[in-house]
């Protein structure tokens, strides 16, 4: 049985989900970001102890198909910032698309519908944190995180950074109190 969890982005929400499923003596076959695979059918009773476990970390159980779209396309989105070095020789539309075999258009439009926000905007949000994480707990130049980022130029990303957060990169490292806002609540 597959299970579809929202907002689990990150290595810290796997074990979450992985000790909340010991703790209800439940094996898991498989804990990736945003799915679960186990061996057997959860009762309804099981899937909400399950929920409120994880609920705590502000994760959550998800229950259609149109749930789990949402969550396959935030974790193409997380793998594609934190994991992807290359430069994708396509847009990002059609990268998504072949990923999870929709369009474009409904996979936008669902997204749209469901997160009052864009995936466009989505992406942006992620790389910003990203950038902020960079920024606080790496020691790489804005070069660098351009570069890994996929931004076409340091001015694209400092732009792109002021606007949404209201700073330069450079005034954001020199901040005693940076802030970063937790990818569950992107």
């Amino acid at each position: 049985m597959k299970l579809y969890v929202r907002n689990m982005a990150c290595l810290s929400c796997k074990v979450v989900v992985k000790e909340a499923l010991e703790e209800l003596e439940i094996k898991p076959v498989k804990v990736e970001l945003g799915e679960v695979e186990i061996m057997e059918e959860l009762t309804d009773v099981e899937k909400k102890k399950l929920n409120d476990k994880i609920k705590k970390a502000g994760l959550e159980l998800l229950e259609n198909k149109q749930g789990a779209i949402i969550e396959k396309i935030r974790k193409v989105v997380v793998d594609y910032v934190y994991h992807t070095e290359e430069k994708l020789i396509v847009n990002f539309s059609d990268y998504l698309s072949k990923k999870l075999n929709y369009s474009y258009t409904y996979l936008a439009n669902l997204f749209s519908e469901v997160e009052a926000s864009t995936i466009e905007q989505y992406v942006i949000a992620m790389k910003i944190e990203r950038i902020k994480e960079l920024i606080m707990f790496e020691d790489v130049t804005l070069t660098e995180i351009s570069y890994k980022l996929h931004y076409s130029s340091v001015a694209h990303l400092s732009a792109q950074f002021k606007k949404v957060t209201g700073l330069t990169p450079t005034h954001f490292k020199k901040l005693k109190n940076k802030r970063r806002i937790a990818i569950q609540n992107l």
